[in-house]
This record gives structure tokens, C-alpha cells and sequence, in this order.
């Protein structure tokens, strides 16, 4: 049995020709998982002084197959060489040799790699994202929406009547795909309330490299000259939510990215939506008002507009894990000007709010996919020696 396979660009290859190489090469790394191996992919770049052969080990190349159709088109129409290999064999996910490789701490950042993540984290990742949302890896679109409301879920199947819905009941973080060719559609999920949660499941999510993630969410509003249903487009996040300190430092700056929030900016003037767009305080504590006080100097420092739970975590890990995001909220109370979230009036703007929320931020996608078929530009969150899968091609 032939464990490896080689493709080198001729100089005359025609656009069939590429394509039919990166059919076969995606199959050979899946036959090469199903056979319990990991596939070990090298891109053979002639032109770079430094780093002109890159490896990585994949896991589950099926789930994301339309990433590494879209990055090997790239490479080889650059005339790079592509060769895959059979690799290590596949650790089981109850083996406890398995840890010993999920240790994000131990990777070596200065070492130029292919791929983000390891086969091990890919493999024990996607298996977690499967449990928690009860809907397969590979349902997953390049379209990311995380929600904590019931409402959106409903908005999204109403107007997805045909979209897949988990498997089961009970699900801790559900998900919802409106699938299209080439993962191109959106999928929503019900992160709950909280930032761990945020974090558990874009922990998991970022191993599929989506092309966005955009939290749609509500908030307090912070300011006076804000009402009930207006829109808060984030700029930037007061991270008091303390889940990703360890990870990304407090020091580091945190900003949407700037191509999604221009998308949404015109989608909130087109259906002419009242919004302000400023710092969003997300914090950890639920309950907040019991320490009034320290959290609402905090508040002012910040100049913060508006008061959540998931959005700075969300948008942290999205920097962390190199995936545009974006954050638009909707404002529906005011703690500090005597308009707490009860009961009743909450639910009356939940039912007024909800299906404008969810349109503005699918136009956005729209708008996104129209202008960015390649995906959103990512240089501001990469580094110098970043993977070479999902950047310039070109990089040295």
C-alpha cells in the first residue's frame, strides 16, 4: 500500500489540473486518518530563503475539507510541491498518553508551522464540539453566530426552516447550521450565559477555522442618551470577564475586527437602527449591582457604553486563535438608571428586538462573503511567525 503521495505544479498546469491535485491529496489525507494514521502534510515552497518546507499533522481532514481545498489551491497555483504521508498513529481519545500533546503551553510559538493545532487537539476537539452542541464537526459552516437567547434560535429556524438541529435533547450549547456548498452557509449557536461557556466552545470551534465569529447578543446600556432596543457595535472590550487572563495578558489590546464592523455599521444604517458603537465591559459576575460600587468605577475608567457577559471572551479568543470577530449587541436595560431586567418588559422587547437583530447581522455576512470570498483579511491578529495555512502564501 503506497503511504505517500507527491504533487508538483508544471509550469503549464492547467486550473482543472490544480484542482484535480488538491481533490487528490485532501482524499489521500483522509484515507490515511480512516487507515488510524495521522496524515502529515509538506508544502515545499522553492522561493522561500527560510522556511521552504513546511509540515503539520492533521487530524479529521473530512470536518474542515473546504479550508484545505481553499489554502492548497493557493500554495500550488504558487507552484508549491505538496506531499502527504502517513504519520503517527492515532492516539485514542482514552488513552492517557493523549495529554501529554494538548499542552498549548509546550508548543514552540517561534518554530514557523502549517497548522494552528495539533492532531491531537483537532481529534479531542471536534469530538467535545460534537458533545456539547449535538450536532456533527462537519455541519459546522465558515459562518459563526453565538447567541445566549432561546429567541435568536427561533428567529434562525423560522427562517431556516431546513437548517440541522442537534441530534438530541439537552444539549449543553446547541447549534443550528444553514448549510451551503463549500460550508459557505451560517451556524448559530446558544452559548448560554457566562463567559466560560464563551470560552469552552470557541476553544473547540477555532480548530475548524471559520472565517467569522460574531456574538449576538444583549447588554446593559451604560449611557443616558441610550433606550431600550438600541444597538451597541463594539470597538473595543473592558475584559473583567478573568477566563483568558493566563492566556492573553490584560496588556494586550482587543478590537474587532475592522472589515465585519464596517459591514455591520452599513447594515444598522440601512435599516436605519439607533446604535453607538464604543468599549463593551464584559464581566464574569453576573450579579454585579451586589458590588456596585467597584464595578461602576471600573465602568467609568473604561468609558464603556455597555455591560455583558460573553462578548470580550468571545473576542479574545478569537484573537488568540487568529478568527475575525465582531460584536453586536442590543440594549435591553439600563441598571444604572433605574431600568433593571425584569421580568415583564423584558420579554416584550425580546419579542421586538429579535428577528431586525438576526437580519442585520446576516446582511453582514452577506456583505462579507460578497466583498471577502477568501475569507476576512486577518494580518492584524498574526504574528511574524505564524502558521503558513490561512495567511499570505508568500510569507517567507
Amino acid at each position: 500500500m503506497n503511504k505517500t503521495f507527491e504533487y508538483k505544479k508544471k509550469d503549464n498546469s492547467t486550473p482543472e489540473e490544480i484542482r484535480d491535485a488538491v481533490k487528490a491529496t485532501c482524499d489521500f489525507m483522509e484515507r490515511a486518518y480512516e487507515e488510524g494514521y495521522y496524515p502529515k502534510l509538506s508544502i515545499i515552497r522553492d522561493w522561500s530563503e527560510h522556511n521552504p518546507e513546511i509540515t503539520g499533522e492533521f487530524a479529521k481532514p473530512r470536518v474542515y475539507r473546504w479550508y484545505l481545498n481553499r489554502e492548497l489551491k493557493k500554495l500550488i497555483s504558487m507552484g508549491a510541491t505538496v506531499k502527504v504521508d502517513y504519520s503517527r498513529k492515532l492516539i485514542p481519545l482514552n488513552d492517557p498518553s493523549l495529554l501529554t500533546y494538548l499542552d498549548e503551553d509546550d508548543m514552540d510559538f517561534t518554530l514557523k508551522k502549517l497548522f494552528l493545532f495539533r492532531p491531537e487537539r483537532i481529534d479531542l476537539s471536534l469530538d467535545r464540539l460534537e458533545h456539547y452542541t449535538g450536532t456533527k464537526a462537519e455541519d459546522f459552516q465558515r459562518y459563526i453566530l453565538f447567541t445566549n437567547y432561546d429567541m435568536h434560535v427561533e428567529v434562525f429556524k423560522q427562517k431556516y426552516p431546513d437548517c440541522v438541529v442537534p441530534s438530541r435533547d439537552g444539549v449543553q450549547m446547541p447549534a443550528y447550521h444553514h448549510k451551503l456548498d463549500e460550508n459557505l452557509g451560517i451556524s448559530l449557536v446558544n452559548i448560554g450565559v457566562g463567559p466560560s461557556n464563551a470560552k469552552t466552545c470557541t476553544d473547540h470551534i477555532a480548530v475548524l477555522r471559520p472565517d467569522a465569529m460574531i456574538m449576538v447578543g444583549h447588554c446593559g446600556g451604560l449611557r443616558n442618551h441610550q433606550e431600550i432596543g438600541d444597538f451597541v457595535l463594539a470597538s473595543g472590550y473592558m475584559r473583567d470577564d478573568n477566563v483568558l487572563d493566563d492566556d492573553i495578558p490584560l496588556s494586550v489590546p482587543i478590537i474587532p475586527n475592522y472589515a465585519l464592523n464596517l459591514f455591520l455599521q452599513q447594515a444598522l444604517e440601512k435599516y436605519g437602527m439607533e446604535y453607538r458603537i464604543g468599549t463593551v465591559f464584559t464581566t464574569g459576575n453576573r450579579n454585579w449591582e451586589f458590588s456596585m460600587k467597584r464595578t461602576v468605577s471600573s465602568i467609568h475608567i473604561s468609558r464603556s457604553i455597555a455591560i455583558d457577559m460573553e462578548s470580550a471572551t468571545v473576542a479574545t479568543n478569537g484573537f488568540r486563535y487568529r478568527i475575525p470577530n465582531a460584536t453586536l449587541l442590543c440594549v435591553s436595560d439600563k441598571p444604572l438608571h433605574g431600568k433593571p431586567k425584569l421580568s415583564g418588559a423584558a420579554q416584550s422587547f425580546y419579542q421586538n428586538s429579535k428577528e431586525k437583530h438576526l437580519e442585520i447581522v446576516i446582511e453582514t455576512i452577506e456583505l462579507s462573503k460578497k466583498q471577502n470570498p477568501q475569507g476576512l483579511p486577518n494580518a492584524s491578529i498574526r504574528a511574524t511567525n505564524e502558521p503558513l495555512m490561512g495567511g499570505p502564501a508568500t510569507e517567507g
